[in-house]
């Protein structure tokens, strides 16, 4: 088949119908439950313990490896709800792939949250068996970390990512979660930053100190969380999160009690907190991109969100090959097929998220007739913008112990 990138081709599928047929964009963020420190102390105690090498001690993801390796036809694919192009109850994209390749995939939304998956999975990985998916997707940070570290990911081939190679935007290049993308391509990118109601707050709001403006007291939300609330105070306060020391993590804590015992913080939100801004209970709160696009979409609410001026946190949900997984090579040519641009077009288009291919823009507008997704900057950043995102601290075990004994007082006080 030939790729129906090329201007001068015809989409194999209308785009009317992929534009028409799709069920309502609903943010993946918020199917992302942190499942809280005990959780998280727990999976790293789990999996600090030691993995199996196999990936490291036997030549496997080696160049000599991945030549040995067959297409198989079938490829196990396990991904978050609703993170996906949908039409008439299947999958165009997936289809395309088919097609093309002939690899069947059984596609699976069984990713709810970060921990809770990568527990049904750990048994498998420790005993070096098949965890039966041949792609995950799992964020950046602790999780991905904890992966590397016992050796659990297959090492990319990356004589067989020529379309990543091509049109991968630099932020998804050589991040500096996964040097040289050795073991994960991005699936979509997304913002914590500032949401709000512009009718209420009555400006626009361009800072995170914007936030603390007297106007506003009783009426701020901050996240419940150990995540974003903390990286994204830091952020706030001039600190690189990446390169964060524990004396900064006590500023940002110090900081954000100030805020609390003041009154000026009317609550520590979970997911809840996107209601309570459209409602307008909150004026003005941390938010997920994601959220108050599909916020807007559903309730025909106004709300904003802003990328301040001082940045915001970027997370990144990755594709990855787990150890031992039955189908490696069909794994990485569907990995490299998501970034031919017409078929990230399709993706993007249902999802709104930060696009890991910039030249699927064009298409959006001109071949899928969606010009307000293609105009989003936050879609498609300009430099400015990517300039001002940061990615998370990646904690050790030990670090993460002083972490939350730092953070968890804050909002759980």
């Amino acid at each position: 088949m030939s790729d129906p990138t090329e201007a001068s081709e015809t989409p194999i599928i209308d785009p009317s119908f992929v534009r028409g047929a799709t069920l309502p964009r609903i943010s993946r963020r918020r199917f992302m439950q942190y499942g809280g420190a005990a959780g998280l102390t727990a999976f790293l105690a789990a999996c600090g313990v030691g993995g199996n090498t196999a990936t490291n001690s036997t030549g496997v993801g080696t160049p000599a490896w991945w030549a040995k390796q067959k297409k198989t036809g079938q490829l196990d694919f396990a991904n978050w709800p609703l993170y996906i192009d949908v039409s008439h109850g299947t999958h165009p994209s997936l289809d395309l792939f088919t097609k093309d390749t002939g690899i069947k995939v059984k596609y699976r939304t069984v990713i709810q949250e970060n921990p809770s998956f990568l527990a049904t999975i750990r048994p498998d990985l420790q005993a070096g068996k098949d965890t039966g998916w041949d792609i995950i997707v799992i964020t950046n940070g602790i999780y991905l970390d904890e992966l590397v570290r016992n050796h659990w990911l297959i090492p990319l081939d990356h004589s067989r990512m020529p379309n990543f190679d091509k049109y991968a935007s630099p932020i998804v290049k050589n991040p500096s979660f996964d040097k040289g993308n050795k073991y994960s391509m991005a699936w979509q990118s997304g913002y914590a930053g500032i949401g709000y109601d512009p009718d209420k707050t009555g400006r626009e709001i361009t800072s995170f100190f914007d936030m603390f403006d007297p106007k506003f007291k009783g009426k701020l939300g901050f996240f419940a969380d150990n995540l974003d609330m903390p990286n994204l105070t830091m952020v706030g306060l001039g600190i690189d999160p990446e390169t964060s020391t524990e004396a900064d993590w006590r500023k940002a804590a110090d900081f954000v009690i100030k805020q609390r015992d003041s009154g000026q913080i009317r609550q520590f939100y979970d997911q809840s907190y996107i209601d309570h801004l459209a409602n307008g209970d909150i004026w003005i709160s941390m938010a997920w991109n994601g959220d108050i696009v599909q916020t807007n979409s559903e309730q025909g609410t106004n709300l904003k969100f802003s990328v301040p001026k001082q940045g915001a946190m970027l997370f990144t949900d990755n594709m990855m090959i787990p150890a031992h997984a039955a189908h490696p090579l069909d794994a990485m040519t569907y990995m490299d097929f998501a970034y031919r641009p017409y078929i990230q077009a399709l993706i993007t288009d249902y999802n709104a998220y930060l696009s890991p291919v910039p030249a699927c823009r064009s298409i959006i507008a001109n071949r899928l007739h969606d010009p307000a997704t293609a105009n989003d900057p936050l879609v498609f950043p300009s430099q400015d913008l990517l300039s001002r995102l940061h990615r998370y601290r990646v904690l050790t075990p030990s670090e993460l112990q002083t972490w939350n004994s730092i953070f968890l007082p804050v909002y759980q006080g």
